[in-house]
């Protein structure tokens, strides 16, 4: 589904990444790992349109989308939830959720899928009403999550869905990570809790200043010596 083939980034003279290649085929739950400023957010970055590459391929379904718009990315089926969530702090959560349909010509399918969302984020569903700013940390996260969702993907970037939660919040933001792969909907997941992550994907990379150092199967990064050391804390 994602090709990301030998990119490279730069923030002015800095080389943030150095020529990484991963892929990430339909159905998959691929989780990037490393330590901060080791290259994960600027990867979804790039894919998303928010940086351009100097140099290397980004293809999604066997198109190139290397320097295409944020707005051609999402119509061609990639959403992205930000670090931070980033949500409209003056709009209401129902108005938050309708602006991740922007782009869609649907109209008649988007009421569906907003009740969809409302669905899977029963607690937004009491709160629709509410400016966006008002909501608590992990009531944010669901709903950039959920804005997201309403763009209809078929690939889900996920920037540190778990930051600043409270554990039991954690618990459910995975769960609800599962149940959004179980709908049919690809995910690329960045996350600093490397064991939460590599438990629910498939499979995980290994970024280590803007170089990708490991690539396995999810179950053989949990094992692997160096992976338990530098990230599990093993």
């Amino acid at each position: 589904m994602l090709e990301f083939n030998k990119v490279q980034v730069y923030y002015g003279n800095v080389h943030a990444l150095k020529g990484i290649t991963i892929s990430v085929k339909e159905g998959e739950i691929v989780t990037l790992i490393g330590a901060n400023g080791a290259g994960k957010t600027t990867t979804l970055m790039a894919i998303s349109g928010i940086l351009t590459p100097r140099d290397g391929d980004i293809k999604f379904l066997d198109e190139e989308i290397k320097g295409k718009t944020p707005s051609f990315i999402v119509s061609k089926g990639i959403s992205h939830v930000p670090e931070g969530r980033r949500i409209f702090p003056y709009l209401t959560v129902e108005e938050n959720l309708k602006i991740g349909a922007h782009l869609r010509l649907d109209r008649e399918a988007i009421q569906e899928d907003l009740k969809k969302a409302f669905d899977l984020f029963p607690q937004l569903k009491r709160m629709k009403y509410q400016m966006g700013g008002s909501l608590s940390g992990g009531e944010q996260q669901m709903l950039a999550i959920a804005r997201a969702l309403v763009a209809k993907p078929k690939l889900l970037l996920m920037d540190e869905p778990s930051m600043g939660l409270a554990p039991i919040l954690v618990d459910q933001v995975f769960e609800i990570i599962r149940e959004i792969n179980k709908q049919g909907i690809t995910i690329l997941l960045v996350e600093q809790n490397a064991y939460r992550a590599l438990n629910v994907a498939d499979r995980g990379y290994v970024l280590e200043v803007g170089k990708i150092t490991l690539a396995d199967s999810a179950n053989k990064l949990l094992k692997d010596k160096k992976v338990q050391t530098a990230y599990l804390g093993i």
